[in-house]
């Protein structure tokens, strides 16, 4: 119990924390973030962690005098490609499995077929577009390998969508986040890029549910 509030504290007061970290351990900061971004996109066990406030953040902080810019944004680019990488990986690891699997209470052999199809003609822009919804950007390669969406294409994409998500985030909160009122909302700011995509997410998946219903 203690570490997972421990964790959700780290979530709600990420600048606070990263400021407090850098204080006591200067350059090991960038350790810290390559570890957060490439296990929060490469291990399908870890979705909650921060990702799009995280990024944020770290630009504020760069903003601010306290990293380097060119240097966190490199990190960050391949952490985030080779998170995507690795999770693609076991989902292809699985995926023969997973085809070989039948309908049951856990698995619908339809939506997973139905997915499978999708991301053979959407996948790409799939893999972009998830790098900014919480939750839906672990998931996505992993769907990904389990599909069977070839590596190559996969690999263009997740370098784009990876390097477009860093460096529009993090540029974001460089320029804008030591704006006095920006910086004194932070807190507010964090739980609004958590609790936002989460809600279009849960909308979009009612609609879809009841889309199917109907159908």
């Amino acid at each position: 119990m203690d570490t997972v509030m421990l964790i959700v504290d780290f979530i709600l007061h990420v600048d606070r924390h990263l400021r407090e970290f850098v204080d006591a351990y200067g350059g090991w900061v960038y350790a810290l973030l390559f570890l957060i971004i490439f296990v929060e996109t490469g291990l399908v066990v870890m979705p909650f962690l921060p990702g799009d406030s995280l990024l944020f953040v770290v630009g504020t902080l760069a903003g601010a005098g306290l990293m380097d810019y060119p240097t966190v944004m490199g990190v960050m680019i391949v952490a985030a490609t080779l998170g995507n990488q690795t999770n693609y990986t076991i989902g292809r690891a699985v995926g023969h499995k997973v085809f070989q699997w039948e309908d049951s209470r856990w698995f619908n052999r339809r939506a997973f077929d139905q997915a499978h199809a999708f991301y053979e003609k959407y996948g790409g822009i799939t893999i972009v577009a998830a790098r900014f919804m919480p939750f839906l950007r672990t998931f996505a390669p992993f769907v990904a390998g389990v599909a069977e969406m070839t590596r190559t294409r996969f690999t263009f994409y997740d370098v784009f969508g990876g390097t477009l998500w860093v460096v529009s985030l993090v540029t974001a909160g460089y320029l804008f986040g030591n704006i006095p009122w920006i910086a004194a909302n932070l807190s507010t700011i964090i739980w609004a890029m958590l609790v936002i995509p989460g809600l279009v997410i849960l909308v979009g998946a009612w609609r879809a549910r009841r889309a199917s219903a109907a159908a």
